[in-house]
């Protein structure tokens, strides 16, 4: 395979992108999946419709970190999407088709996706795949396992939450502020990106006690969560619980964030495997769950 196979993701590449991730995807999820998880489906129109928005945005914030392999018949056989931001580079998406594993087009992926890093703080949420972290680790970066805790939710144990509100624009500049603090750099773009298609509540005095969770527009439950005490991070847990229906999952949960684990218990989740966070140049972030494609 040459080099010439690996080039910039346009807005065009999007359809195509989506059904080669989906298809990576729903490999890895048939593979690692436990004997009492549910049988993985491929993305519904709705959720491919996402995910082709949430990717075009990268494209327009940051298409220096965007890239695919095309095979010689114009197949996308893989793709690799990396975002900047200020101090921090993510790994928003990776994904190789299934007959494509094994043959360098994954090196090469990441490759043109670490360049793009420059002397930043890395990021990224990774499958439990032999080779991609066998590709993190030889890159210098600290795999910290992730749990996560799924289940039916005990509504009966959900406590009053105090303190809350939601969250607006004018947030953004302390929200950046306290993203530097436990990431080592700001979401910046991603925040409005956010905002405009999910729900935010945010610590009412974040002066004191800054803290803020995005919740799942659909399902409920906190798709990043950020807080700079672990007591703050829990009563914004709880709410983003409260906003669920009768099942809830929590993902995202490395070993510094057990306050997490223990919100999850008495809300009578079960826990379980979830990947790794690997990170670069930065502590385990904490009190924080990462979101996996804004990290």
């Amino acid at each position: 395979m040459s080099s010439e196979w690996i080039r910039p993701m346009t807005p065009d590449d999007l359809p195509a992108a989506q059904r080669a991730c989906d298809a990576a995807f729903l490999e890895a999820e048939r593979r690692d999946r436990r004997w009492n998880d549910p049988e993985p489906e491929p993305s519904d129109e709705p959720a491919a419709r996402a995910w082709i928005e949430g990717i075009g945005h990268h494209i327009a914030t940051d298409p220096g970190g965007c890239w695919v392999a095309e095979t010689d018949g114009g197949e996308i056989a893989g793709l690799a999407v990396a975002q900047n931001r200020g101090t921090v580079w993510y790994l928003a998406v990776f994904g190789v088709l299934p007959g494509f594993q094994g043959k360098g087009v994954g090196r090469m992926l990441i490759d043109a996706a670490l360049a793009h890093a420059g002397d930043r703080v890395c990021l990224i949420s990774s499958s439990p795949h032999p080779g991609a972290t066998r590709r993190y680790r030889l890159a210098g970066f600290t795999l910290h396992p992730l749990m996560r805790m799924s289940g039916r939710l005990d509504r009966s144990v959900l406590p009053k939450t105090e303190g809350l509100r939601e969250g607006r624009p004018d947030d953004f500049e302390w929200m950046d502020a306290l993203d530097v603090t436990l990431r080592g750099g700001p979401h910046g773009a991603d925040h409005p990106h956010m905002l405009e298609r999910m729900p935010l509540i945010v610590s009412s005095s974040p002066g004191e006690r800054p803290g803020y969770v995005y919740l799942d527009a659909n399902r409920g439950g906190p798709i990043l969560l950020a807080a700079a005490q672990a007591e703050t991070a829990e009563n914004l847990l709880w709410e983003a619980l409260a906003h669920t229906g009768e099942t809830a999952a929590v993902g995202h949960i490395t070993t510094a964030n057990h306050w997490a684990i223990d919100v999850g218990l008495a809300a009578r989740l079960d826990l379980g495997r979830d990947g790794y966070l690997a990170v670069r140049g930065v502590p385990e972030p904490a009190p924080y769950l990462a979101s996996r494609h804004h990290l």
